[in-house]
């Protein structure tokens, strides 16, 4: 299955060890086209349904997926534990998610 950057997958994240976020649920592809390309594993941002307002958690309304992206719970999956793919991100969407990791892991 070919992954990219910015779509929305449903990832079964379990085990899980403290609070690392549990379950099979959806998440952001954050790693580049490239990445997803050659290698096995996948960098994802997974989604919550209820969240407080963290400078790193970004609120999602799309129809079939709702929530947040909590860009402090980013973390690489093998992609065997890609269910299937959801969708996308739109173009705002995807400027917000660039902006929140350039202000929370760059500078």
């Amino acid at each position: 299955m070919e992954i990219k950057q910015y779509e929305l997958v449903l990832v079964n994240l379990n085990p899980t060890i403290g609070s690392e976020m549990k379950k099979t649920r959806p998440c952001v592809v954050i790693s580049p086209n490239e990445m997803n390309k050659y290698l096995q594993t996948i960098v994802v941002a997974p989604l919550t349904s209820s969240s407080k307002p963290y400078p790193t958690r970004i609120e999602l309304k799309q129809t079939k997926t709702k929530g947040w992206i909590v860009l402090d719970q980013i973390r690489t999956v093998d992609r065997v534990r890609i269910v299937k793919k959801l969708g996308n991100l739109t173009i705002t969407e995807i400027e917000t998610v660039k902006s929140v990791i350039m202000e929370t892991y760059v500078e």
